[in-house]
C-alpha cells in the first residue's frame, strides 16, 4: 500500500514554500510513490523514478490523443476556461508523438545551435549594460533590473518581438503561468484566460506582419517552415510562439535570483566564486540544482505503471517532484551542500525525454552571463534586505531581491 503525503507535502503553506528541502527528504523516506489526495496525484520524489518516468511512454503531458476526458474518466475544463486551454493545448509541452514530434522538428530547425551561438555576443553586451546601470545606481532589485530584462530581451529578440511591445510579454506570461500551479483559483484562471486572449491577439497579428514582411527571426522562420509544406496550422504556430516566450525567460528569472540569495547565504562559496570565475560553468549548473526553479512537472498515466510495488492506474496524474529529485542522497553527495565546484552533477531542472528543454543552452548562456557580469562588475555586491518569496510552488522565486554595493 502506497504512503500518504499528509502533513509533510502542503504546496499552499508559506512555511513549506520557503524550504520544501526537508520535506522531500521525509518524502523519500516513506516511499517511492506517495498519494496525495488535495491534488488528487501521486507524489514521485525519487531521481531514479523521476528521471525514468520523464522517459516513459505510458506516461503523457495529454491524453486527448488517445482518450476523451470521458474515456479517461476525467471532467473536461469549464467553458469559460477554453481560450487558455486551446492556447496551452497547441503548444508542443502539451503535445504528444506524432504532433510534438512534428512541431518540436520545426522549433528544433529554427532554434539551431548556430542560432544560439550568435545571440552569445548579445547576451553578454545586454548583461554587462543592465550590471552596469546596477551599479551606477548603487544598488537595487536585481529581479526588475536584470533577472527579468534580460531573458525577456533575449527571447524577444529571438522571435523577433519589436522593443517597444516587450514590457508587455512579461505579465501576460505571470498571468498564464499562474494556471500550472497547483489547484488554481478562479481569480487565478480569469486571469490566465484573459492574458492568452490578449497574447494570442497580438501573436497573430505579428505573425500576419512578419509573413507580409519577414525578418532574420524565429517566428518568420516558423512561417517559412509551415509555407514550404511542413504541417503546422495557425493555432499550433501561436501557442508554440507563447510557449517559447514564456519558457524562454520563466525559468531563467527565478534561476538567476534563486541562485543569488543561495549565494549571499553562502559567503564562502560567493568568495570562491569570486576569486575563481573559471568556476562560473560549475555554478550555473549547481545554482539550477539547489533551489531548482521548476519544482514539480504533471504527467498523465496513459497505461497502469508500477513504481515501487504499487499499481499506478490509467488516469491518475503523477507528480514528478524536480526539486525532491534534485536533492535525492542517492545521486548527489552531501545534496543540501551548495558546492559550486561540483563535478557530477546530473540535475534535472531542464526536464528529460522528448520533453527535455529545447531553450537549455540558451538559458546556460544567460545565466552565465548575467552571473559574470555580475562577478566581474559588480564585486562587492551585497544582499540589502531579506527578500520575499512568492507563494507559488510549482515555480519558485522571490518577489524581488534588493542588493546593494559595499
Amino acid at each position: 500500500m502506497a504512503a500518504a503525503a499528509d502533513h509533510v507535502f502542503d504546496p499552499w503553506d508559506p512555511a513549506f514554500v520557503a524550504d520544501p528541502y526537508p520535506a522531500y527528504a521525509e518524502l523519500r523516506a516513506r516511499g517511492r510513490v506517495i498519494r496525495y489526495e488535495p491534488s488528487d496525484q501521486w507524489l514521485v520524489p525519487h531521481h531514479a523514478d523521476v528521471s525514468a518516468l520523464l522517459r516513459d511512454r505510458r506516461l503523457g503531458r495529454t491524453y486527448l490523443h488517445r482518450f476523451t476526458h470521458e474515456e479517461f474518466g476525467r471532467t473536461p475544463p469549464p467553458p469559460e476556461h477554453e481560450p487558455f486551454h486551446t492556447l496551452n493545448d497547441h503548444g508542443m509541452l502539451d503535445l504528444e508523438p506524432p504532433d510534438h514530434t512534428r512541431i518540436r522538428r520545426l522549433v528544433a530547425k529554427a532554434f539551431t545551435p548556430r542560432t544560439v551561438e550568435r545571440l552569445v555576443p548579445y547576451v553578454r553586451g545586454l548583461a554587462e549594460e543592465l550590471v552596469d546601470t546596477l551599479v551606477g545606481n548603487g544598488g537595487g532589485d536585481l529581479l526588475t533590473d536584470l533577472a527579468e530584462p534580460l531573458p525577456v530581451a533575449v527571447i524577444a529578440e529571438l522571435l523577433g518581438i519589436p522593443e517597444a511591445d516587450r514590457p508587455l510579454l512579461r505579465p501576460w506570461s505571470a498571468d498564464i503561468c499562474g494556471m500550472y500551479e497547483l489547484n488554481p483559483s478562479e481569480e487565478t484562471a480569469a486571469r490566465a484566460v484573459r492574458a492568452s486572449v490578449e497574447f494570442s491577439g497580438y501573436l497573430r497579428e505579428l505573425i500576419e506582419a512578419r509573413r507580409a514582411e519577414p525578418g532574420e527571426d524565429l517566428v518568420s522562420a516558423l512561417i517559412a517552415a509551415h509555407d514550404e509544406g511542413d504541417r503546422l496550422t495557425g493555432q499550433e504556430l501561436v501557442s508554440t510562439v507563447v510557449l517559447l516566450l514564456n519558457a524562454g525567460h520563466e525559468a531563467t528569472v527565478n534561476a538567476t535570483v534563486n541562485g543569488w540569495y543561495a549565494l549571499f547565504r553562502h559567503p564562502g562559496q560567493l568568495a570562491a566564486l569570486r576569486a575563481d570565475h573559471s568556476l562560473v560553468p560549475s555554478a550555473t549548473e549547481e545554482l539550477l540544482r539547489y533551489d531548482t526553479p521548476l519544482q514539480l512537472f504533471e504527467r498523465w498515466v496513459l497505461d497502469d505503471i508500477e513504481i515501487g510495488g504499487t499499481t499506478i492506474p490509467r488516469g491518475a496524474e503523477v507528480a514528478l517532484l524536480f526539486g525532491s529529485a534534485n536533492h535525492d542522497p542517492a545521486v548527489f553527495a552531501d545534496p543540501g551542500r551548495l558546492d559550486l565546484a561540483r563535478a557530477e552533477n546530473p540535475h534535472i531542472s531542464f526536464g528529460a525525454g522528448i520533453h527535455y528543454c529545447v531553450g537549455a543552452p540558451l538559458a546556460r548562456i544567460e545565466l552565465a552571463a548575467s552571473l559574470t557580469a555580475l562577478l566581474e562588475r559588480a564585486p562587492t555586491l551585497t544582499l540589502a534586505a531579506e527578500p520575499e518569496r512568492r507563494p507559488n510552488f510549482v515555480m519558485r522565486g522571490l518577489r524581488g531581491l534588493r542588493v546593494e554595493l559595499r
